[in-house]
């Protein structure tokens, strides 16, 4: 039972009597349990000295300073608060025994719907919720008499309709339903959803001629498409065919649609009727006439008569119809019905007319959408290549060489009309779709037509088209040089690439010209390039570190580590670790451990980065092949299962992994050091011993909440903080003594009570405090320490609220 409804049932005053009355209760019933709790002392003298410095407005002095047994956590006051919550009021359940309490409850509730109809009498809901429950009641006279006195409210509820006969039908009162479906009918003729349950309730019934009947009342208001075709659909699931027919034809009557047109045939077509359905269609054709306008909206109809003759094999009628109606309909206006035609062409056209007939289409449709748009460059690629697909079919068959060379005109036609919508301005991007038609001329010239002179002309004009201050092409100026050693023209594509590079260096040629002369075998060349190359953009890394893999490749290693030398005494570098990567990759590829040691203390110096010193410490636990000097002369160097490894050293990568974690403890950077310690963890695992990993897990911090005053904000925030072991020890030497002591004292303890001793007692206690000092954040380890500082008789004196958080957090029952 809750306090609100005794409070409803008795009065406010006396609730608030009870209510205190009630706490009071509880109050001393707590009191007289604190009393007897055998974790505090309890003192009459100095209980009496609390409760007068609690009424001056000190707080107590504290006797008892250990940890409580139960520490107070957030999953204890949750747990409390939840046990603790009153439940909620359910009223109680009513059993009616005799007549005369049902009478009563019924007279009641009556009641009570009658009340709330008066207030809303326009709710429609609470008329509905009067009617079901005289009907659940089986009270369905009542029923009908709330039904009519809301009808007489609202006649023209839907919803009220509906709810009213589907009472009626649970009844199983038929007739009385019919009679108001009829009504309602009567009244709303327009809503849709009255007809079809009055005619789902007839067929139902099997009244198939009440059904046909209700229908016929429903067309006379001339319904929409889907009331028609229910009434086709009845007489089709009826068998009568011609009634459906009939009705298709005072459909049309109605509404003279395309659709309605193409439902009429179809339905006549699967009866097995064609004449019957090409009667139909001809009918349509001639209600449309010949009118441009009329002929473009009945193309769903000549579409669906030409498909019909297609499935009747009339394949001649099919294309007459289809050549009618796209001789009077525009083009643009009739893509879907000269799709349709073209995929008949494909199925039982010839060759020729197919190819004629989608090669006009796509032809009509470029033409226009570049009549929109002269600039729309991707339009001018399909219409190119549209154009030498059709090229090399003729090509394919055999055509004659007039053919071809009439192919041929075309594909020119279409790139020299492409390429003199040149894009205005000099901005890049709206040049690179452009260049690309250039590009695709000159190869259709080449490979194609085999017109090499005309291929290398159109290179030059595209080339000097291109305004080469602003920007240029490396794509370009690059299949033009590989189009002359196509040609057998080195000299000629050496020419093209040195004016490229002279006139506008960019990086892409560079790359392009150097990978030519790799190619061709020509490494004096390449050299002369990367040298050219570097002068260009010394701090490209990409670039030193190909120039060092070619020397590599050639054997000539002494060149290889000038090149990585020169190439980091670059002060600006983009990407300076790969560069250093690779360089340190080499010397470890060479097997020159001491070479690559100096390199990673080289980087450390520089960066210091814990990744480096993370990959260091690895490279001095992994193994590396053996110097070139010491390995065998009859050692395949492909086989890399087979050569011979120098072994890595555990003790140096231990070393350098506590140097690393020295210099990011220097450095103040705490997350770095934690990424450092799981690396470090993961080696010990695999090349220490338990004790190694024990001090590498010993060495991970702890995380604890920090709060502190936002200086912009003035409001405190709570922030996570790692705290590691050794800093505390440096910052604050006593405490972490002192905790060190502690834990030491707790093993012990633990390791009697395992050998039997009496120490179950002590290692609780101890957990505890450690829990306490574990979540303290580090404001209030300070204030502690200064508390502990003091003499006793000043903690007398103390009146901030930190001293009574302090009791809160040692003993956790005094706050519940």
């Amino acid at each position: 039972m809750s306090w609100a409804w005794y409070a409803e049932r008795h009065g406010g005053r006396r609730y608030s009597q009870i209510k205190t009355s009630m706490f009071a209760a509880a109050w001393q019933a707590r009191s007289a349990s604190d009393y007897h709790t055998p974790s505090r002392l309890y003192c009459p003298s100095s209980s009496t000295t609390t409760a007068a410095k609690m009424q001056d407005g000190r707080a107590p002095r504290i006797k008892n300073r250990a940890p409580a047994a139960i520490q107070i956590t957030a999953e204890q006051l949750l747990r409390e608060a939840q046990e603790r919550q009153e439940t909620a009021f359910r009223a109680p359940k009513q059993r009616v025994e005799d007549f005369e309490e049902l009478h009563e409850y019924r007279g009641r509730k009556r009641k009570e719907f009658e009340e709330r109809i008066r207030r809303t009498r326009g709710s429609i809901k609470e008329w509905l919720q009067y009617a079901n429950w005289e009907a659940s009641q089986n009270e369905f006279a009542r029923s009908r008499s709330i039904f009519e006195r809301a009808l007489d409210v609202d006649p023209r509820s839907i919803q009220l309709w509906l709810s009213y006969t589907e009472m009626e039908l649970k009844s199983r009162n038929v007739q009385h339903a019919r009679n108001l479906f009829d009504r309602a009918v009567t009244l709303l003729p327009r809503v849709d959803q009255l007809w079809y349950k009055y005619v789902y309730l007839e067929e139902l019934l099997q009244n198939v001629p009440g059904a046909r009947q209700v229908f016929e009342r429903w067309m006379k208001w001339e319904p929409d498409d889907k009331a028609w075709q229910a009434y086709v659909k009845l007489e089709e699931r009826y068998q009568e065919l011609d009634r459906a027919s009939a009705i298709y034809e005072r459909w049309v009557a109605v509404r003279p649609e395309p659709r309605v047109w193409v439902k009429w045939g179809k339905f006549e077509e699967d009866r097995g009727r064609v004449d019957k359905a090409r009667e139909v269609f001809q009918t349509a054709l001639e209600f449309y006439g010949d009118d441009e306008e009329q002929v473009e909206k009945a193309q769903a109809v000549f579409g669906a008569f030409a498909k019909m003759e297609t499935r009747a094999k009339e394949f001649e009628r099919a294309r007459v119809i289809y050549k009618f109606a796209l001789s009077r309909i525009p083009r643009s206006k009739s893509a879907g019905l000269y799709a349709s035609y073209t995929k008949f062409e494909k199925q039982h056209g010839t060759r020729s007319t197919l190819e004629n007939t989608v090669l006009g289409k796509r032809r009509i449709q470029y033409e226009e959408e570049i009549s929109h748009d002269g600039r729309n460059y991707d339009t001018w690629f399909d219409y190119a290549r549209l154009e030498e697909d059709a090229y090399r079919d003729l090509k394919e068959e055999g055509a004659t060489q007039e053919e071809l060379d009439t192919a041929v005109g075309r594909v020119r036609e279409v790139y020299e009309r492409a390429v003199a919508q040149v894009p205005p301005g000099d901005q890049k991007r709206h040049w690179t779709r452009y260049i690309f038609l250039w590009l695709d001329y000159a190869l259709f010239e080449e490979i194609e037509n085999k017109d090499y002179p005309r291929s290398r002309q159109i290179y030059q004009t595209a080339i000097q088209l291109v305004p080469h201050k602003q920007f240029t092409f490396a794509k370009l100026w690059l299949m033009f040089a590989k189009f002359e050693v196509r040609r057998l023209d080195l000299p000629a594509a050496r020419k093209i690439l040195g004016t490229a590079i002279g006139k506008c260096p960019k990086e892409a040629l560079f790359k392009g010209y150097i990978d030519l002369e790799i190619e061709l075998r020509e490494f004096d060349r390449a050299r002369t390039l990367y040298e050219k190359y570097l002068e260009f953009d010394p701090s490209n890394s990409p670039a030193w570190i190909k120039f060092a893999e070619l020397e590599a490749q050639l054997q000539d290693f002494a060149r290889t580590r000038a090149i990585f030398e020169l190439a980091v005494s670059q002060s600006p570098l983009s990407m300076p670790e790969l560069l250093w990567k690779a360089y340190i990759d080499f010397e470890t590829e060479e097997g020159e451990r001491e070479a690559a040691r100096s390199l990673y203390e080289r980087l450390i110096a520089l960066s210091g980065h814990v990744k480096v010193w993370i990959s260091y410490a690895l490279f001095e636990a992994e193994p590396i092949p053996l110097p070139r000097a010491e390995r065998d002369e009859e050692e395949e160097e492909d086989d890399e299962e087979e050569r011979k490894m120098a072994p890595g050293e555990p003790t140096l990568a231990r070393q350098v992994f506590e140097r690393g974690y020295k210099d990011l403890k220097s450095k103040g950077l705490k997350s770095e050091r934690v990424a450092l310690l799981e690396v470090w963890k993961t080696f010990e695992e695999t090349h220490g011993s338990p004790e190694d990993v024990k001090k590498v897990e010993g060495m991970k911090p702890i995380v604890t909440k920090k709060r502190f005053v936002d200086q912009e904000t003035g409001q405190m925030v709570e922030d996570w903080d790692l705290v590691f072991a050794d800093d505390e020890r440096e910052s604050n030497p006593t405490t972490f003594k002192f905790l060190q002591m502690a834990h030491a004292w707790k093993q012990a303890q633990q390791s009697q009570t395992r050998a039997g001793g009496p120490a179950a007692g002590g290692s609780s206690l101890l957990s505890g405090f450690t829990a306490a000092t574990t979540t303290t954040t580090a404001t209030e380890e300070e204030e502690k320490e200064k508390e502990e500082g003091k003499e006793e008789e000043k903690m007398d004196e103390k009146e901030d609220a930190g001293e009574q958080s302090d009791v809160a957090s040692s003993h956790g029952d005094d706050s519940d």
